[in-house]
């Protein structure tokens, strides 16, 4: 196995050392398993608190900071965090206005924040959820009811952190995030099946010079396989799945993302043929952004995301963040 770890069993709990050391602006709770921002809680803000399976760094751990989200919560490789972690992270940012639950629509992550959500109430912390659920490439598979989160959770993370920057209450920041998700559909390509550290071989069988259209973050299957195609021809197939869906009717955000294995060299190619398809559609992108955010360990592939911007959506955009991942303005 070519692995750059030690052991399978440390895998999570050894990146979780290494964040803490690169990134002295957060508090990395190695052994409860919370990244949170160091200046938590902030007095009178809302607390975004996100998490999921580990595996598709840079989300979540790389989500937190000013202007995103307050903490995360990873769990084990393509596994749910635990409620425990939810609640520790929620008591920890919470400053009295109350924390908003992102929760990527896979059945361990909707179960575990829902009994999350009830335990942090019980505990006197105000508590609402979205649910992201923007992959249009099919409506049920192996981890989930309706449709995954992916790509969107970027986008919501991103724009409802933002609002909560600027003091929205709960409410508000809520409704933002449902919006954002509401305007948001994604399609995802493999080119190649991704290994976890405790299987150590591909978590699915993908022949060589095939591909799989409309894959999920866990390598779940698609709508179909086909022979290899170049970039152009998968731009076409993935952006006429999410416009077929989505339908906008004014400019888009455009994020065009990796699955962990692919270069930028040709995220920066395949991006130029989503830009292409979107001309020739005739819906103009107002902000893109192009990189590895919402990955699969070492799969190669990516996945198009369009949310249909309207003047508040961008301008919490364009606000300033502040995270591992993601940094620009002030």
């Amino acid at each position: 196995m070519r692995m750059l770890i030690n052991v399978p069993e440390t895998v999570v709990a050894d990146a979780l050392r290494g964040m803490a050391a690169a990134h002295p602006e957060l508090t990395v709770d190695v052994e409860h398993r919370v990244v949170m921002r160091r200046d938590a809680p902030v007095a009178g803000r809302v607390a975004l608190v996100s998490g999921g399976g580990s595996g598709h760094e840079p989300m979540h751990g790389g989500f937190v900071g000013p202007g995103m989200l307050a903490a995360a919560c990873p769990g084990e490789v393509f596994t749910s965090p635990v409620p425990d972690q939810m609640v520790r992270a929620a008591a920890a940012v919470d400053s009295g206005a109350g924390v908003l639950f992102v929760v990527k629509n896979y059945t361990g992550d909707v179960l575990n924040f829902e009994m999350a959500a009830e335990l942090a109430e019980d505990e006197g912390i105000q508590i609402a959820k979205v649910l992201v659920n923007d992959d249009v490439a099919v409506t049920d598979s192996l981890y989930t009811a309706g449709r995954r989160g992916t790509g969107a959770t970027l986008f919501v993370e991103k724009i409802a952190g933002a609002a909560a920057e600027e003091g929205a209450p709960l409410e508000r920041v809520e409704a933002i995030a449902r919006r954002v998700n509401e305007r948001s559909r994604s399609f995802g390509v493999a080119l190649s099946a991704c290994t976890t550290p405790a299987k150590g071989g591909p978590t699915f069988d993908l022949p060589p010079g095939e591909l799989e259209l409309g894959i999920g973050i866990h390598g779940e299957p698609g709508r179909e396989r086909r022979p290899m195609m170049t970039s152009g021809e998968i731009a076409d197939v993935a952006v006429d799945a999410v416009l077929e869906d989505l339908r906008p009717s004014g400019p888009v955000l455009a994020l065009v993302n990796g699955m962990g294995a692919t270069p930028l060299l040709e995220l920066y190619g395949f991006h130029a043929e989503v830009q292409r398809v979107l001309n020739e559609r005739g819906v103009p992108v107002a902000r893109a952004l192009v990189g590895n955010y919402v990955t699969s360990l070492d799969m190669a592939g990516c996945s198009v995301t369009l949310c249909e911007a309207d003047e508040e959506i961008l301008r919490l955009w364009d606000a300033p963040v502040r995270t591992p991942a993601l940094r620009w303005g002030r």
